[in-house]
Parts: C-alpha cells; sequence; structure tokens
C-alpha cells in the first residue's frame, strides 16, 4: 500500500500537469480562434463582401482552427494523433469526391461574390440565359426573364462562360440596320434619321448618333443608324425609332425593300 501510494501521487502529478496543459490549451485555442473569426467578419464586412459569404468562411475558419486546437490538445494529454489526422484526411478526401460537383459550384459562387461580375438588379446574359439577377447564393444564381421565368443557374456554368453585362454601363448603343429601295435619295434618307434621332430627348447628343451608309446589298442599300442612350431607355428608344422610321418614311414616300426576305429595319445587334 505504502508503495501504491507514492506511485498514484507520481501519476496523478505527471498526468495531471498534461490533462491541465491540454485544458488551458483548448480555451485559449478556441479563444484564438474566435479572435481570428470576428477579425475576419470584420475584414470582409469592410471590404463590402457579401453577408452569405463572410458567414461561411468565417464559420469555415473557426471550425478549421478549432479542430487543430483539439488536435493539439489530445495529442498534449499523451494521446496519438497521427491515425486521427489520418482518417480525417481520408474523410475530408472522400467528401470531396462525392461533393465534387457541389465544391464546384461553391468555389465559383465564391468567385463571383468575390470579384463582383454582376450585382443584384442586372441584366446578364449567361450559360445560355437572359435576365435579371435576383439572388447571388454560395451554389447557384437566381435570374428573372423578361417573361417572369425564374431561372436557376449553377455558379459553375456561369463562371465557365462568357457573362455580358448590360447593365454595367450607363449609357448603350442602340445599333439599327435601316433599308432603303435603289431609287431613292440618299440625302433626304440621312436628314430624315438625323431628324428623327434629334426630336427624341432620350437619345444622347455625346457621343453623337452614327449615320451612314454600311452596304449596297442585293434589293436595299442599308443605313447603320446608332444613337446611343442611358441603359434603362435602351429598349423603349430600338422600339419607338424602329416605328418612328417607317412612319416617316412611309410619310416622305421612301420604299422599304419588302417582302420579308429582303433586307429591311432589324436590329443588329444587343
Amino acid at each position: 500500500m505504502e508503495e501504491i501510494i507514492p506511485k498514484l501521487q507520481e501519476w496523478i502529478t505527471f498526468y495531471g500537469l498534461k490533462v491541465l496543459a491540454a485544458i488551458v490549451i483548448f480555451f485559449v485555442g478556441r479563444w484564438l480562434a474566435q479572435v481570428v473569426k470576428r477579425l475576419t467578419e470584420r475584414i470582409m464586412t469592410k471590404n463590402k463582401i457579401e453577408p452569405t459569404l463572410i458567414s461561411f468562411v468565417s464559420n469555415l475558419i473557426y471550425i478549421a482552427l478549432l479542430v487543430f486546437v483539439v488536435v493539439a490538445a489530445i495529442n498534449q494529454i499523451g494521446v496519438q494523433t497521427t491515425s486521427f489526422i489520418a482518417v480525417i484526411g481520408a474523410a475530408g478526401l472522400a467528401i470531396g469526391f462525392a461533393l465534387q460537383g457541389s465544391l464546384s459550384n461553391f468555389a465559383a459562387g465564391f468567385l463571383l461574390i468575390l470579384f463582383r461580375p454582376f450585382k443584384v438588379g442586372d441584366y446578364i446574359e449567361g450559360a445560355g440565359v437572359a435576365g435579371v439577377v435576383e439572388e447571388i447564393q454560395v451554389f447557384v444564381t437566381q435570374l428573372k426573364t423578361p417573361d417572369n421565368k425564374t431561372v436557376i443557374i449553377p455558379n459553375s456554368k456561369l463562371t465557365g462562360d462568357n457573362i455580358i453585362n448590360y447593365s454595367a454601363k450607363d449609357t448603350r448603343r442602340v445599333d439599327l440596320v435601316i433599308g432603303v429601295s435603289y431609287d431613292a435619295d440618299l440625302t433626304r434618307v440621312r436628314d430624315l434619321l438625323n431628324e428623327i434621332v434629334s426630336a427624341d430627348d432620350r437619345i444622347l447628343k455625346d457621343p453623337p448618333p452614327q449615320i451612314a451608309v454600311s452596304e449596297l446589298a442585293e434589293s436595299s442599300v442599308n443605313f447603320v443608324l446608332r444613337p446611343w442612350v442611358n441603359t434603362a431607355d435602351y429598349w423603349n428608344v430600338f422600339f419607338d425609332t424602329t416605328e418612328a422610321v417607317k412612319r416617316r418614311f412611309d410619310a416622305e414616300g421612301i420604299g422599304i425593300p419588302f417582302p420579308q426576305r429582303d433586307v429591311h429595319l432589324f436590329q443588329q445587334a444587343t
């Protein structure tokens, strides 16, 4: 009995210090992980990062640091953590393979939120779909099409192709091609087009509209009409100018080639 008590005291002293050190490592490490988490949130908020991404990244950093702290605390007690780390690594690898598509979408969502090629409210075209951005999530982006349909696009598809942002600039150029008959007076046609664009207050004076003969086609002489407008006025100006040209040409007796197989008024590009 006398021999057991000293050994027990020695064992308690030795392992008690290790347990105490492990507890200190755990609580101090957890506190530091929380500090790093709050610092990450503060930095990302200062840089105006999306709140969803701030929450996800800060929590991910906190969990990763906490796992490291737990492993360090267990190792301090004397438990071999090599196999434990190997199991965590293998599990992470298996999960990574299983969620390969989701992780790809997450990485793409991270890049979209970080670099902001578009924002909520922008009209964009990407992944073969065009519409107004309603929501940018970590894995998917939600668009509303002009005919009021909701389209959910995986973020990896958006970042894997060209993205056209029609709302990124304050102004846009309306491109129209206008075909007139070969017997039309080209000077008069140019004057009429100038009058049409000058009468529309939505058309900007600077830069000035471009009006020029672009092609001598098979059955028409083609003019290009390229006025600049505010982005919000693009489609209204496009449709109104198309109608105004037809009405003025009819009033002036200027022929627009017909039937529709011939080149006449149409949009060259959006």
